[in-house]
């Protein structure tokens, strides 16, 4: 198990802070990462699955213009998972993660495949915004997701 993660983790329990993630390209792979670290009932809320695009907008509410303006695979689309999911489920920090694991998707050759979004709440403001491309087989981008997400959070707490 990656240290970030479960440094990160005993930070959030040590502060008593909780954590809910929206997934779309990971397909709710951080979730079930953070679950199987000790003592995840004291910081894990949950997670949502959105990897369609229609589930973006129906259940967190995202506008279609944004999605089809800035495509499912953008910055823009990640922050506002990320803010619909503060109204789903009960957290301190919030987490969206989009991105392209495969081909497919909206990859250009600015935003190839292994381009992947994170964006992080607390209290209605952004703790951080990453767009960073990973290079590997569509798990390697996941696992590398995973361990960004943590060490991110690392660095906020």
């Amino acid at each position: 198990m990656d240290n970030n993660l479960i440094q990160c983790t005993k930070l959030m329990t040590q502060k008593g802070l909780t954590i809910a993630f929206v997934e779309s390209a990971t397909g709710g792979r951080v979730t079930s990462d953070f679950s199987l670290v000790p003592q995840a009932g004291k910081f894990l809320k949950g997670g949502l699955v959105c990897y369609d695009a229609k589930l973006k907008e129906t259940i967190l509410n995202v506008p279609k213009q944004l999605i089809d303006e800035k495509t499912p695979e953008s910055m823009e689309v990640t922050e506002a998972i990320a803010e619909g999911l503060t109204r789903l489920i009960e957290a301190d920090i919030y987490v969206g993660i989009t991105g392209l694991t495969t081909s497919g998707g909206s990859e250009t050759d600015e935003k190839p495949v292994g381009t992947m979004f994170i964006h992080g709440l607390m209290n209605n403001h952004s703790l951080f915004s990453r767009r960073i491309v990973f290079s590997g087989s569509p798990e390697d981008i996941v696992r590398q997701t995973t361990a960004e997400v943590a060490k991110l959070l690392n660095e906020f707490l």
